[in-house]
């Protein structure tokens, strides 16, 4: 019997040292996860399942490793295979709601997550940090459900959960409410003044309203709080790369690679710190040999470096190639606006005008694409330098309607620089549909639309064989502008006579495509009235009126022969 008491002793106290090793151990793999280090939270989970794949806690946070690797497929598969032993687990019903969202799936998601939180009597705040979790991370999430999860955990009894407000604030960030947002984050801080995370989120808020006066000073407070917490070390290091203060981007890389995971990414960071230094055809090495050696496997962001430094070199078909084949291997959702400024650049110097011509659609990609105003008003000018450089006013055009369609409320003379580019170009019926299908009817009281309009119709005349496209458009011009000119006399205005350029001009053009053209001189000589109506002294009008009203001339009698002796 006492060997049989000291046998059960040891056995729990074998039970209990492997399972304080293995919750020490599954708390490694979230700490990796904390400071998204997936694939080490990855292999140390998976080290955890190997030696009990029924670790309910293991299982939850190496599905949600596998969704933070973009392995939404990985992780169905395996909360799948677990629920089909552990149906009423809560967390693994959470996790999987998450990757249902992700799926396409919300009714799924929602019945899976209510059942988590009813099967916790609603009183287990991890179990409503799982549920809220799902629902920010995935796109079809509902926001509105997880903050309203959230707040109730915060009601449960001894709450003190920094994460609960951590997920508030991410919540709030996807909401577009940076307010919140920060002050939920904050709220987490209080209760956990090492918790590097929300201070790091706090400054992404303000990374994204490029606001260096806070977001600079969040991530250098985030590595204080926590010196291994390698996210801020890493926005850190590319503020200094950028703004180029070597001491400080060397520093902050090098903490960034003692606390981050080796990998492709890794490997990218190290080759821009080479191209910052101004070490191109040593950058450009690197990244070949990565490309070399990794093949199919290669980060589509190495293709991207060899075309930069190609470009910087001055092998334009170098850069050419390998910035295409970037743009065909990389994920669409990764590309960002300066990946499009990267190939118009680059495009912009081929010797080849076709592919010239796409720099100003990959510029005005960049600049529909990018969030910020300060960034945008860039692109634009780096393409009009382009566009003046290579002397194409076709190209002002395109900026120029990408300009117009950029601005909320754009103005009069924002329509009229849109459409004044056009008609520079030779683009005429383009000028046309915006003067007279855009500019007329915005802004009927003024002239600029009806005066372009006709102009516009004009240029797109076959002077060899008229058909009197812009004759209306010019005698709109003369009635409204002598309308305008009446309106300002009847009120007693100055400027009543302010459009009597542009009236003489509509009914000269309709004189001389009547007589010349059409050989209506009754009609020409109308219109000359209505030229001395307004400019009785107009002496080209007197002139040609008296040639087009004086009486034919009376032919002369033939001679009448002499008569014969």
């Amino acid at each position: 019997m006492k060997n049989k008491f000291r046998l059960l002793l040891m056995v729990a106290g074998v039970a209990g040292l492997c399972g304080s090793v293995r919750a020490q151990t599954v708390d490694q793999g979230k700490k990796f996860y904390y400071y998204k280090r997936y694939k080490s939270a990855k292999d140390v989970l998976e080290k955890v399942l190997a030696s009990n794949p029924n670790n309910i806690d293991a299982i939850y946070w190496q599905g949600q490793t596998l969704l933070a690797m973009k392995d939404s497929a990985g992780a169905q598969d395996l909360y799948s295979k677990a629920l089909q032993t552990n149906g009423n687990a809560p967390m693994l019903l959470a996790g999987m709601a998450g990757v249902e969202l992700r799926f396409g799936k919300p009714q799924d998601a929602r019945q899976h997550a209510d059942m988590a939180i009813q099967l916790t009597k609603q009183k287990d705040v991890l179990v409503f940090n799982a549920v809220a979790k799902s629902n920010i991370e995935a796109t079809q999430g509902d926001l509105v459900y997880a903050l309203e999860k959230l707040t109730q955990a915060t009601n449960v009894k001894n709450f003190n959960n920094p994460t609960t407000y951590v997920l508030m604030g991410d919540a709030y960030r996807r909401q577009i409410d940076g307010g919140n947002a920060v002050q939920a984050y904050q709220k987490a801080i209080s209760m956990d003044n090492k918790l590097a995370e929300a201070e790091y989120e706090i400054g992404k808020i303000y990374l994204t309203q490029n606001n260096k006066d806070y977001f600079l000073p969040a991530f250098e407070k985030a590595v204080e709080m926590d010196p291994s917490y390698g996210p801020a070390w890493f926005e850190l290091f590319y503020y200094y790369y950028y703004h180029w203060d070597k001491d400080k981007a060397t520093n902050a890389l090098n903490n960034y690679v003692a606390n981050s995971d080796p990998g492709p990414e890794m490997d990218v960071i190290k080759i821009d710190f080479k191209i910052a230094s101004g070490d191109f055809s040593g950058a450009k090495a690197e990244a070949q040999a990565q490309i070399n050696s990794l093949g199919d496997k290669v980060s589509p962001a190495m293709y991207k470096r060899v075309a930069y430094t190609c470009d910087t070199l001055g092998d334009n078909a170098c850069a050419q190639t390998n910035i295409n084949t970037y743009f065909a291997k990389a994920d669409p959702a990764t590309i960002t606006p300066l990946d499009y400024v990267l190939r118009a650049g680059i495009e912009g110097k081929s010797p080849d005008s076709v592919t010239r011509e796409k720099a100003f659609e990959d510029f005005g990609l960049a600049i529909q694409k990018d969030t910020l105003a300060v960034n945008k008003a860039k692109y634009l000018q780096q393409a009009q330098d382009l566009a003046n450089k290579l002397g194409d006013k076709r190209a002002l055009a395109a900026i120029a309607r990408i300009v117009y369609m950029g601005i909320k409320d754009p103005t009069n003379s924002d329509l009229y620089k849109w459409g004044i580019a056009n008609y520079q170009a030779g683009l005429y019926k383009t000028a046309d549909s915006i003067f007279c299908g855009i500019y007329e009817v915005k802004y009927p009281n003024e002239i600029f639309g009806y005066l372009w309009c006709a102009r516009s119709l004009q240029a797109q005349e076959d002077t060899a064989n008229p058909q009197g496209l812009a004759m209306a458009a010019w005698d709109k011009l003369a009635e409204v502008s002598r309308a305008l000119d009446s309106t300002a006399k009847a009120a007693g205005s100055a400027d009543s006579t302010k459009y009597k350029n542009q009236i003489v001009q509509s009914y000269f053009y309709l004189v001389q495509f009547y007589n010349d053209v059409k050989k209506d001189k009754e009609t020409a000589v109308a219109y000359l009235r209505k030229v001395l109506e307004v400019d009785p002294t107009n002496e080209t009008a007197l002139k040609y009126y008296k040639i087009l009203t004086a009486p034919p001339r009376r032919q002369a009698a033939p001679a009448r022969p002499k008569s014969g002796k």
